[in-house]
């Protein structure tokens, strides 16, 4: 019976070198709803019909995003990597407007607050239907899973 959902999630923690509170925050939240809902589903066939749940465990080696797959018990399914090149851009502007985020957060009203968040969310939208783009044909994932994976990607890139 299938069953194509992540059911626990691991960052390589030697790629995160620094990451502040508010960023340690944004990941919890990001794992958290993410294991509480999600849609994942790889697209290669394995021999005796396994398709879930899943243990994912997301790595960034020299400017790849690799995505180790395992079944429920822990036996490995696969590894896919996926260049990165087309994300350079949005993980910048995300890492950008976060920080604008967190500092209205401390010191604007709420309409500025809000207009930074739509701008933020505008980012993030387009950046998880690019991930979404990206591994089609690879994992079958839903939007909301791929927002909370681009999450975690930006979390594997946080250098200092």
């Amino acid at each position: 019976m299938a069953d194509p959902r992540i059911i626990d999630i691991e960052l390589d923690e030697r790629t995160i070198l620094w990451r502040s509170a508010d960023i340690e925050q944004e990941r919890r939240i990001a794992i958290f709803d993410l294991i509480e809902g999600n849609h994942f589903a790889p697209q290669r066939e394995q021999a005796d019909g396994y398709a879930g749940p899943y243990r994912v465990r997301l790595s960034v080696e020299e400017g790849r995003l690799a995505i180790e797959i395992r079944r429920e018990d822990g036996t490995p399914l696969e590894t896919l990597v996926l260049g990165l090149a087309r994300f350079r851009r949005p993980i910048r502007d995300y890492f950008a407007i976060c920080d604008s985020y967190f500092q209205a957060i401390r010191q604007s009203t709420p309409q500025q607050i809000e207009t930074v968040d739509m701008a933020r969310r505008g980012i993030h939208n387009e950046a998880a239907e690019l991930l979404q783009e990206r591994l089609a044909g690879k994992i079958e994932i839903d939007f909301d899973t791929a927002r909370r994976l681009f999450t975690l990607i930006c979390v594997l890139h946080i250098k200092a």
